[in-house]
């Protein structure tokens, strides 16, 4: 079973399919994570960055490895976070890392997290959840994570949502088929037992 969780950056989306996978015994992918290191190995390319995401090895667990390399940290940096959002534009990049991530969860049990991935990279998941919060409380969840002025994650945010609203992708727009969750007023436990909800009634059809 394939659990696939979107929504706009800040909304919550890592914590909770973290803890979600934890409390299913399912494994976690961190998609976003995958970009992150295209978007690290880029700055540290001459490379185009869709040759870069086709070239990279990429391990996504406990801790992240590029090409063997642990980057858990380094990918964190908010001028990594940049870059991902950069490179994640290019549809090229997005091609290379969905084949990646298509293969990742054809087998097994999921919890996969980040953009578009109940549309595209699992359009066939047994549940789709789209997590969405106001957008100064998104901010100040990220700039409470990173320890950043509220303000200037705010501007920032809004720049990456337009770019990730465009070149032909729809994160900020729930997908029809997708369980919309405002987490705005939520305690993390109400929004994770929202989605285990969810995962046991669809489990429950299956058999």
């Amino acid at each position: 079973m394939v659990i696939a969780i979107d929504g706009p950056a800040g909304a919550g989306k890592s914590t909770v399919a973290r803890a979600v996978a934890q409390r299913l015994g399912f494994t976690y992918l961190d998609t976003g994570a995958m970009y992150r290191c295209v978007g690290l190995a880029t700055q540290r390319s001459s490379e185009p960055a869709a040759t870069v995401a086709r070239r990279i090895e990429i391990e996504v667990g406990e801790r992240v490895l590029l090409d063997g390399e642990d980057v858990t940290e380094a990918i964190r940096a908010p001028g990594v976070s940049e870059a991902a959002s950069k490179v994640a534009a290019d549809p090229e990049v997005r091609q290379a890392l969905v084949a990646k991530q298509q293969a990742i969860v054809a087998d097994g049990d999921w919890v996969a997290e980040g953009r578009d991935i109940g549309t595209v990279v699992a359009p066939d998941a047994a549940v789709k959840v789209f997590l969405h919060a106001d957008p100064e409380e998104r901010a100040r969840r990220r700039a409470a994570q990173l320890n950043l002025d509220p303000q200037d994650v705010l501007a920032k945010q809004r720049t990456r949502d337009e770019r990730d609203s465009s070149a032909g992708r729809s994160t900020l727009q729930a997908p029809e088929d997708a369980t919309p969750v405002d987490t705005t007023g939520l305690t993390l436990d109400e929004v994770i037992d929202q989605v285990v909800t969810l995962a046991i009634e669809a489990k429950e059809i299956q058999a």
